[in-house]
């Protein structure tokens, strides 16, 4: 019983001591402006990593069932050009677009190596284009999370060094200077740098994750479309067009 007591009292003396509420009461104007301006980075850096995280997984989800779907495909330039099977996400709308540069170009005689390779060529660079737009597509909101990775510990160093400048010029017109009157004004600007780094620690992990997702992403999307492009000149020079 007396230990529980004594855990007890190490939380009452814990709770009625110095904690963050305090540091930031003592924190001067600016400090309290960088303070909220770092609690809004952490919102939009969580709300970037989750919304990131889920967007990739339904992605991949989505790219996953369509190619299961065009491996049942014998044909694939028999699909419908702008609707090739049921689908949807970046390897849907690559197809898509290859499959309308492929019909766009018309009827070609693959005897005719010249018509048959200004063909594919159109098909390919469709392909290029599509794959662009959907890199885009992947690497969307990822500046937003590097910047807040980056600016957030130089937003808290910012706020520290400002408050260190007001506590010590504070001091100027007193006759004497004390540890006991500047130490809370410093307390309260340390605080800047601790919020930043409590942003930024998190943040620069998430990153690092969502940026390694992403290039693999983006190499599996241009494997596709080099398979796609190779699939579909094979099978037109099977069927002989």
């Amino acid at each position: 019983m007396s230990l529980s007591f004594a855990i007890y009292s190490l939380f009452i003396q814990a709770a009625s001591g110095p904690n963050i509420f305090t540091y930031f009461a003592q924190s001067n104007f600016a400090g309290k402006v960088v303070i909220f301006i770092l609690v809004l980075c952490s919102i939009v850096a969580w709300t970037v990593m989750l919304g990131k995280y889920l967007d990739l997984s339904k992605l991949r989800s989505q790219n996953q069932r369509y190619e299961r779907l065009l491996t049942k495909e014998s044909h694939l330039i028999k699909l419908e050009a702008e609707r090739p099977g049921k689908g949807s996400g970046p390897y849907y709308n690559i197809v898509r677009e290859a499959l309308e540069a492929f019909h766009r170009y018309g009827s070609a005689d693959y005897a005719d190596t010249h018509r048959a390779t200004l063909r594919m060529g159109h098909v390919e660079n469709a392909l290029q284009r599509s794959v662009a737009e959907q890199i885009i597509r992947y690497e969307s909101k990822m500046v937003v999370l590097g910047s807040i990775v980056t600016g957030a510990p130089f937003l808290g160093l910012l706020g520290t060094v400002w408050g260190v400048m007001d506590a010590f010029g504070s001091m100027a017109g007193v006759g004497s200077a004390s540890l006991q009157n500047l130490a809370p004004g410093v307390s309260g600007a340390l605080l800047t740098t601790v919020a930043g780094l409590v942003v930024a620690i998190p943040s620069v992990f998430g990153y690092n994750y969502l940026l390694q997702q992403t290039k693999i992403a983006v190499v599996e999307l241009e494997n596709f479309a080099s398979t796609a492009s190779d699939r579909i000149e094979l099978e037109a020079q099977s069927c002989g067009e």
